[in-house]
C-alpha cells in the first residue's frame, strides 16, 4: 500500500454486485468476449478509408434509425465541449453578423474557423493576447448568446441592427 491507497478502514463494507460502474471499466453485455473487437479498427485513423467508411455506415444507418429528414445533415463529432461548440458554429452562425471574442487557444481557433472555413460576410474578430480580454467596449451586448460549458465560453455576439423580427429590436 501506498500514500495513495485507500485503507482497509476507509473501504466500503458494501459493495455493488457488478463492479463495472461509473465512467470504466464499462459493463460488457451478458454473453460478451473479446471476438466482439475482431473487425474493430483499433490503431487506424478516422481519416484512413476504412475509418471513413465505418463513420458513413453509423451516419446511414443513424439517420434512418433517427428518421432523420432529407437535407438534414448527421454527424459525429468528439464528446466534447469542443465538438459541441464546433456543431454550434456551424448551425447557428451566417445569418447575421456576429462579433467574435478570441482571447486563448481554443476561441482563437474557433474563430478562425468562422473567418476561413465558415467564410462568413460581416464577421468581427476582437482579439487579445493569451491571459488578456479583448477591448470589451467594443463588442455590442444588446443582443448575445454565450455557448456554455467551456471556460472560457465562447461568446457570438449579433449586432442589433441585424435582428429580426422588429419586436426584438430595442433589447
Amino acid at each position: 500500500m501506498n500514500a495513495l491507497s485507500p485503507s482497509a478502514s476507509s473501504r466500503p463494507a458494501i459493495r455493488p454486485l457488478n463492479p463495472c460502474f461509473s465512467s470504466g471499466p464499462c459493463a460488457k453485455r451478458p454473453g460478451w468476449n473479446l471476438a466482439a473487437l475482431s473487425n474493430a479498427l483499433v490503431g487506424r485513423s478516422h481519416r484512413s478509408p476504412e475509418g471513413r467508411a465505418r463513420l458513413n455506415e453509423v451516419i446511414v444507418r443513424s439517420r434512418k434509425i433517427l428518421g432523420v429528414p432529407e437535407g438534414w445533415r448527421v454527424g459525429i463529432v468528439p464528446a466534447s465541449d469542443t465538438g459541441a461548440v464546433e456543431m454550434a458554429l456551424w448551425s447557428l452562425l451566417g445569418e447575421r453578423p456576429v462579433d467574435v471574442l478570441a482571447f486563448e487557444s481554443f476561441s482563437a481557433l474557433w474563430a478562425q474557423d468562422i473567418v476561413s472555413q465558415l467564410k462568413l460576410d460581416n464577421t468581427r474578430v476582437l482579439k487579445a493576447d493569451y491571459g488578456q480580454l479583448p477591448d470589451l467596449s467594443e463588442v455590442n451586448w444588446r443582443m448575445m448568446w454565450f455557448l456554455h460549458g467551456m471556460a472560457p465560453p465562447l461568446a457570438c455576439v449579433c449586432r442589433q441592427e441585424m435582428l429580426s423580427p422588429p419586436s426584438m429590436r430595442g433589447w
